[in-house]
């Protein structure tokens, strides 16, 4: 009986915990986040500093401002403090961008072969902020850790390295090598879709060329070239009537940003911007660029 009665507390106190942990994104979606943001993004920053030292660069000073544009545009609706948004644009072929924790964004120079313009690469980069402002990262950790036991496990793992650190960073994103990204759910793919649309919306780019994006994503596939972005995610028509049954309340943000006066003005590079030029230096620690700073 005592031992039966231990067991009860013990999942008593498991569950309150979890309660306490569940928090409630922006879209009214209920999350458990079991650590402290702090932590993740400590982490997001760290591993981010090292992708940049042991993956090229783009050095192309119009690519990157073109990028930068977008991205700062983005940043100045999303948060207070835009220059608290990390940038990188690497110089890599695969169309894809990813997000770790710490306002951390990876713009890869293929997606921009996917993105024509640059309402379409507002889409992409919104999206993957909407990952950092809902702490999907740190959901994703804490539904790794809930099956092993989770408050202990989970904040035992902060502390120590070996195979429970390696679930942290996987579950960050990142595989075991520095630079190989994990997916994040359905779920929350779908999510940062509606937030990034929004996202779009209130920096005065296009929300209908969102459509346009995934369309162009499409064609690709078609053509035998699955793009990394679209890896996981959900399936072409139920993104596009995801994207389409919210597109009444952005396009009603969109008209009202630009007669506030929000309206980008992001120049595209004239010449193709993915494919890497075999002049460039392979590595490079200074293309990259601080959000909201000019």
């Amino acid at each position: 009986m005592k031992a039966t009665g231990s067991r009860g507390a013990a999942t008593m106190i498991l569950s309150l915990s979890l309660m306490a942990a569940c928090a409630t994104t922006d879209t009214g979606r209920r999350q458990l986040k079991l650590l402290p943001s702090s932590e993740l993004q400590a982490m997001g920053n760290q591993a981010f500093a090292e992708m940049k030292t042991k993956q090229p660069i783009e050095e192309d000073p119009r690519t990157n401002a073109y990028v930068q544009c977008i991205a700062t545009a983005l940043a100045r609706q999303v948060s207070r403090d835009p220059s608290a948004w990390q940038l990188a644009v690497f110089d890599e072929p695969s169309a894809n961008a990813f997000a770790l924790p710490g306002g951390n964004i990876g713009v890869h120079t293929g997606i921009l072969d996917v993105a024509r313009t640059p309402d379409q690469l507002a889409a992409v980069v919104g999206h993957e902020m909407a990952h950092v402002t809902q702490e999907h990262a740190n959901e994703r950790v804490s539904q790794a850790f809930l099956a092993q036991g989770g408050l202990a496990a989970a904040s035992a793992a902060m502390g120590k390295g070996g195979r429970d650190r390696e679930i942290v960073l996987a579950a960050l994103g990142l595989g075991a090598q520095i630079g190989i990204l994990m997916p994040f759910g359905r779920t929350q793919e779908t999510e940062a879709d509606v937030l990034g649309l929004e996202y779009m919306a209130r920096a005065g780019f296009d929300p209908r060329q969102a459509l346009d994006l995934w369309r162009n994503m499409e064609e690709m596939a078609e053509g035998g070239q699955v793009p990394e972005f679209l890896s996981t995610h959900p399936s072409h028509q139920r993104r596009i009537q995801t994207l389409e049954a919210h597109m009444d309340s952005a396009l009603a943000t969109y008209k009202k940003a630009r007669a506030a006066g929000n309206i980008p003005n992001c120049e595209r590079a004239p010449e193709r911007i993915g494919a890497r030029s075999q002049n460039a230096a392979p590595f490079s620690r200074h293309a990259s660029e601080r959000v909201g700073t000019r």
